[in-house]
């Protein structure tokens, strides 16, 4: 893949960026969902991409792109400041636990580094974008109960072995899972990934399964609608 990824409304420079798009991103953006989203909080951007998304699903909402990285951060400012939506976009240059922020969020989202326990990448800025331990999910699940509106979720990819780890995390901060996507590559195939939705009011949650190629090499169905309004190929 080149350093240019061309969307159908927008284009993401991927150079200098540790983390390039990437399957999960785009599906987080993809499926991401709220019925107000007026303020939108993206946790550890990357090249924006899934900000980026989210500007294109929701004209009417100002969103803010948090990233620890700086020449990551410099380029999610070059994608934002080349794309149609700029005028609703925000870049910080921060770790998220020492931003300083009075604003409440209707939808915050992540596809956070989720590699726990695993060796680490001697590449310093791989090793930021790709691995985080247990504090890391701690922190964002306060910061997300302190900063998500009334009626605001938190939606986040991570590993399925990570599920009950989440939940459980979240109860602590009196968020609760509303919704569970199960991605897995083939139909007969186990999950390997899952998409979360947490919001403050308990409910049974929805479950769903997502399957991403219909045989080896063919993307399903599923996954081309999901995509169909932002990849060209589609």
């Amino acid at each position: 893949m080149g350093n240019i990824f061309q969307f159908k409304q927008f284009s993401v420079n991927q150079e200098h960026c540790a983390m390039r798009i990437n399957t999960d991103g785009v599906l987080l953006g993809a499926f991401a969902e709220q019925e107000q989203a007026d303020a939108i909080l993206d946790i550890g951007t990357g090249t924006g991409v899934i900000a980026l998304m989210l500007a294109q699903k929701y004209p009417q909402a100002q969103i803010w792109a948090v990233e620890i990285d700086k020449l990551a951060s410099q380029r999610a400012a070059e994608n934002f400041q080349a794309s149609p939506f700029q005028d609703r976009l925000s870049i910080v240059h921060s770790d998220i636990f020492h931003w300083k922020t009075d604003l409440e969020f209707d939808l915050i989202v992540s596809n956070p580094p989720f590699y726990i326990n695993s060796l680490h990448n001697p590449d310093q800025r791989k090793k930021v974008a790709k691995h985080t331990d247990v504090e890391f999910f701690k922190g964002m699940f306060h910061f997300a109960a302190s900063r998500l509106s009334s009626m605001g979720k938190l939606q986040i990819v991570v590993p399925i072995e990570l599920l009950d780890f989440m939940v459980a995390e979240a109860k602590e901060n009196q968020l609760f899972l509303n919704k569970q996507i199960n991605m897995q590559s083939f139909v007969d195939s186990e999950p390997f990934r899952c998409i979360l939705s947490f919001q403050r009011e308990e409910i049974n949650p929805e479950q769903q399964t997502f399957v991403i190629y219909q045989e080896r090499s063919q993307y399903s169905e599923a996954y081309k609608q999901i995509l169909q309004p932002y990849f060209l190929a589609f």
